[in-house]
């Protein structure tokens, strides 16, 4: 009782003077047990900072594209060891209720190498308090003893027959931040109305329980076990029914460099390769091993090209390496360069560009083994590049459309497999590819080593990656895309924007121009507007939690706005599909282009609205 009066007293020296902030900074001070993050909070009651202190505790993490994302720090709004023990409770309240067999089928839990010392954070730390709060009330938990690819998470709910898995991790995000990924038991990310009422139950269960902050149960608990050994060994034999020119790699003279981006994919990349028959890639030695600082990169994330790929490409021309593949933090996506002209000239694939060169490739070695195409899926986001569309009508295999973000195409890939079809690609265009079906996630190590085998295949047969690529672009026609963002760091802003596109001519008028080109179709998935349905209504799920609209022009070119699920971006994206047999790319390069920059000036008004341009 002493404890609790000289905190009240504390909280009442330093009080802010604005009562919900007061209410929940003492909320916080009562729960949270870890003193690195109080003493943020204390000091800065004691500073004043009462906006600052609104920010982070007077609201709650949401579900994105990719679970609960945000900084690491004290408070409510951020990741932290009180914020994930409470996310558990809730995960097991939701959980237990969902499954009457919880205390048989577990949970998997598995991190990523993030860390942060002035909160006394990291993923490791964080994954043992939820395998914590599970353990605490007999649930039997599947945590690996060390970082683990992302995919692997999806890849043991499905092969144990887990009712959940939890992944620690904030992927390419900023160092500052981290995460909470929830995989549902058919191995896909939660969509709704899970993601909804796993919140609802967050919101009741917030004061921790007794052995909630026990961090040190999963080291006596006979309900935890370790799945590394087990799930590492299942998932290198399956990746080897992705495997069909073994013999060509073995006797290869390509050689490859993989950076990890101080992340997790060492090792497990080293893994694949060999399972392949290949050589052992180069590993970047200043990258190969976990540093939460993310120490030689600008930002930790492959997909913002040749600027980040400094070191691999450095080395793969020291080495004679002519392709560069490096996967992300967490190793779910990947990045694709290659040399040209025998010089110091390297090509960054695009995500749309290489999902050209997977697609085709999946498809060939289907087409090797099997007639016909009846049950044959590809699948893509919404905001990706319509060749995999453009190959499905021409070959005559099945593709289909999803909302940003691979959790609706984990969910798409499990209800096709269960109506007997074969998911054979399946791709985001911002470097998130999977292979086959054998994880209904984005997944790195598999493709980094499926892309090794394509080089080596086209290597054979005298040709590059590039040359491949543009094979693939005369034969079906010419995929022409421009994908980037701006930073907003102010929602407000957003929220304006995007209404005042939705009022552009008046209200609920959108535009009729961008670029001196007529608009013939607007499709809003935030409300679920679609101009070009009989009842005007999207076929895509509405998702009123984000903001996306997308406008095709007279010329062809469609284009769409969004923000992120992950970060605070406005993203856009424009493409130009031509037909079989254009030939003057430049002017159709150049069309896009102008479009592409009246689309954000005209739209996103970002000098007004001091927007923050790509800096990489």
């Amino acid at each position: 009782m002493g404890e609790k009066s000289d905190l009240n007293a504390n909280l009442c020296c330093h009080a802010t003077g604005d009562p919900q902030v007061d209410t929940a900074v003492y909320q916080w001070m009562t729960w949270d047990r870890n003193p690195q993050t109080r003493a943020q909070i204390e000091s800065l009651v004691k500073a004043g900072h009462v906006e600052e202190l609104r920010r982070r505790l007077c609201s709650r993490m949401s579900f994105g594209t990719a679970g609960l994302r945000a900084a690491m720090g004290a408070g409510f709004a951020r990741i932290n060891d009180l914020t994930i023990i409470q996310s558990t409770q809730g995960m097991y309240k939701y959980l237990a209720k969902f499954f009457p067999d919880l205390g048989s089928r577990g949970l998997v839990v598995g991190y990523d190498t993030r860390a942060q010392e002035t909160c006394g954070c990291s993923s490791e730390r964080l994954a043992r308090l939820t395998a914590a709060v599970m353990l605490c009330k007999d649930v039997p938990v599947y945590l690996f003893s060390t970082y683990v690819p992302t995919p692997f998470v999806p890849y043991a709910v499905k092969k144990l027959g887990a009712a959940a898995g939890i992944m620690v991790t904030a992927s390419h995000n900023p160092k500052e931040d981290n995460g909470y990924k929830v995989y549902w038991n058919n191995g896909a990310q939660i969509s709704s109305p899970h993601d909804k009422e796993i919140l609802r139950c967050i919101e009741e269960s917030v004061e921790p329980w007794p052995d909630s902050w026990n961090e040190k149960l999963p080291d006596s608990s006979a309900l935890r076990s370790d799945p590394l050994q087990e799930i590492c060994h299942l998932y290198m034999e399956e990746l080897s029914s992705l495997c069909f020119h073994r013999e060509l790699n073995s006797k290869t003279s390509l050689k490859f460099v993989h950076s990890s981006f101080h992340g997790v994919g060492h090792r497990y990349v080293q893994q694949a390769f060999k399972v392949f028959g290949f050589p052992q890639p180069i590993p970047v030695p200043e990258q190969k091993d976990p540093d939460p600082n993310f120490s030689t990169v600008s930002c930790p994330n492959p997909e913002e090209g040749e600027s980040v790929l400094e070191l691999s490409l450095r080395l793969a021309e020291k080495e004679g390496a002519r392709v560069v593949v490096a996967t992300d933090p967490d190793a779910d996506r990947l990045a694709v360069a290659e040399q040209y002209d025998n010089s110091c000239h390297w090509k960054v694939f695009t995500g749309n560009e290489l999902a050209a060169l997977l697609g085709w490739w999946m498809l060939y070695n289907w087409k090797e083994t099997h007639p016909e195409f009846k049950k044959v899926y590809m699948l893509a986001t919404t905001v990706s590049s319509k060749i995999l569309q453009t190959i499905a009508r021409t070959e005559g295999f099945h593709f289909e459309e999803t909302l940003p973000g691979f959790k609706w195409i984990g969910n798409k890939i499990c209800d096709l497999t269960k109506t007997g079809h074969e998911v054979i690609f399946s791709f985001e265009e911002s470097i998130g590819f999977l292979c086959g079906s054998m994880v209904p996630d984005k997944d790195g190590v598999s493709a980094a080593v499926v892309v090794a085998e394509m080089a080596a295949y086209l290597e054979n047969k005298n040709l590059t990656l590039n040359q491949q690529l543009k094979n693939i672009y005369e034969n079906y026609g010419y995929h022409i895309s421009k994908t980037s963002y701006v930073i907003c760091n102010d929602p407000p802003t957003v929220k304006r924007i995007f209404s005042r596109l939705r009022n552009f001519g008046g209200e609920n008028l959108y535009p009729i121009l961008c670029g001196g080109y007529n608009i013939v179709q607007v499709r809003d998935a935030t409300t679920g507007y679609d101009n070009n349905q009989p009842d005007q209504k999207s076929v895509l799920p509405v998702t009123k939690s984000s903001q996306m609209v997308t406008f095709t022009l007279q010329n062809g070119i469609v284009a769409t706005l969004r923000t992120s699920g992950t970060e605070p971006k406005i993203k856009y994206y424009t493409e130009f599909c031509a037909p079989p047999g254009e030939s003057d790319i430049s002017s159709l390069e150049e069309e896009l282009k102008r479009v592409t920059a009246a689309l954000v000036e005209e739209f996103l008004e970002p000098d007004k609205n001091n927007l923050i341009p790509r800096s990489v």
